[in-house]
């Protein structure tokens, strides 16, 4: 698969999002400073991708059991993690959410959580967006200065 389609890929999945696309475009040898405006980019746009699902298709998925136990799992942990943080910070306590770049603390987790907790699109969009460039440098800097270390300690 082409690197960059991968890099687009792992941008938008929920998995991995910028704490995958970000050192796999690195390590297959594009610059950083591409790397990080590209996959917080596409990475930005699964707040609207995630909120169009809410208000479409969601509906119609809740008539099937099965995803209506999934779906209600999800948001329970998704609620639990974010109620505290938007009771207090409001909008930027999504960003701060988003901005922790561990597994289940990014983009798609920090809207479906706001939309959970009724935080409106425009101020979700906005939050998700700074968390987003806010996680992106931080996993940047984790992988430019984690490869300068290396090759530093390979060339002893």
């Amino acid at each position: 698969m082409n690197v960059l389609l991968l890099t687009i890929v792992l941008s938008f999945l929920p998995i991995s999002e910028l704490r995958g696309s970000i050192p796999y475009a690195v390590y297959n040898g594009t610059p950083w400073f591409v790397a990080y405006p590209l996959c917080a980019a596409l990475n930005a746009l699964v707040a609207p991708a995630c909120w169009l699902f809410l208000g479409t298709v969601h509906k119609l998925f809740l008539k099937m059991e099965w995803y209506q136990r999934f779906f209600e799992r999800f948001i329970g942990k998704a609620r639990s993690k974010l109620a505290n943080g938007v009771e207090r910070w409001g909008w930027f306590g999504v960003s701060l959410f988003v901005a922790i770049p561990l597994p289940l603390t990014g983009a798609w987790t920090g809207t479906l959580g706001a939309w959970v907790l009724g935080l409106s699109k425009r101020k979700t969009m906005m939050a998700v967006v700074v968390g987003v460039l806010i996680s992106g440098a931080v996993v940047t800097a984790i992988v430019v200065f984690g490869v300068q270390a290396l090759q530093i300690f390979l060339k002893k």
